[in-house]
């Protein structure tokens, strides 16, 4: 081999053990979500979901009709509350008392989806926090995730983190 080619493979091994020349990005963990059983609040969850999808990048969560989604959605007349089962999986419920006291279905639905991206409840009662809940009030109709919400889901999402099986009841 001549010296011009050793030289030449010796700093192309040399870039890419540097990560001079880029290193491929992860593709993002896709999870399924299921809300045919959302009643009159499957566009809330629509809603919910794609607010997730446009604020962390390690996770998509995509809508099917699929009985095996990892997260299912239902309606019903008590609390919100979220069941995970692991990250990622689970099921959760749009619950109407929580409607009918004038909380905002897109955060109530985003909110839920943060269970199951990882997420516990802080009952902060700050509108800027998604994860304070119910404790923010009636008047708070933000649904996004703040900047320490997105950081713990990508990095829940670019690890194999675990979380332990739990159901979060978000009563007032």
């Amino acid at each position: 081999m001549s010296l011009r080619k050793t030289i030449f493979s010796l700093t192309a091994a040399v870039a890419l053990t540097a990560g001079f020349l880029g290193t491929a990005e992860a593709a993002p963990r896709t999870l399924t979500y299921n809300a045919e059983g959302a009643a009159e609040f499957k566009q809330a969850v629509v809603d919910g979901a794609n607010i997730w999808n446009a604020s962390v990048v390690n996770v998509k969560l995509v809508r099917t009709t699929s009985a095996s989604a990892n997260i299912k959605v239902y309606a019903d007349n008590q609390w919100p509350r979220a069941q995970v089962t692991s990250l990622g999986n689970g099921r959760w419920y749009m619950g109407r008392q929580a409607v009918n006291e004038g909380h905002h279905v897109v955060r109530i639905a985003a909110h839920e989806f943060g269970h199951l991206l990882g997420l516990p409840d802080r009952r902060t009662g700050l509108c800027t926090d998604l994860m304070s809940g119910a404790s923010a009030g009636t008047s708070c109709k933000n649904p996004n995730p703040n900047a320490r919400e997105k950081a713990e889901v990508e990095a829940k999402f670019r690890t194999a983190a675990t979380v332990k099986a739990e159901t979060f009841v978000d009563a007032a």
